[in-house]
C-alpha cells in the first residue's frame, strides 16, 4: 500500500512515518506534483546476536597436568 505526502508534511512526521510503516508499505514523497524519494518499510527481524571472535578467554584456563595423577580422587566415578 502506498501513502503520497508532500516533502513538509513527511518532514514534520518522519519519525511517526517510519515506526508506522509495515514491512512493504511505502510513501512516496513529493515536491510539487512530482515523485522525488520512496520509503520502503522493511520486515523486522530480531537483532543477531553476534559471536565474540576467539582469545577473549586467554588466560582464563590453565591446565594443571596433562597426566593421569591427578584423576586419581575420581577413580569411583570413572568406569
Amino acid at each position: 500500500m502506498s501513502t503520497i505526502l508532500n516533502i513538509d508534511e513527511v518532514q514534520s512526521r518522519l519519525r511517526e512515518l517510519i515506526l508506522r510503516l509495515g514491512p512493504g508499505e511505502e510513501v512516496i514523497i513529493t515536491e510539487g506534483q512530482t515523485p522525488v524519494a520512496r520509503i520502503v518499510g522493511e520486515s523486522r527481524k530480531p537483532a543477531a546476536r553476534l559471536r565474540p571472535p576467539p582469545g577473549l578467554g586467554k588466560g582464563y584456563i590453565s591446565v594443571v597436568s596433562d597426566d593421569d595423577e591427578h584423576l586419581g580422587a575420581f577413580q569411583d566415578y570413572m568406569p
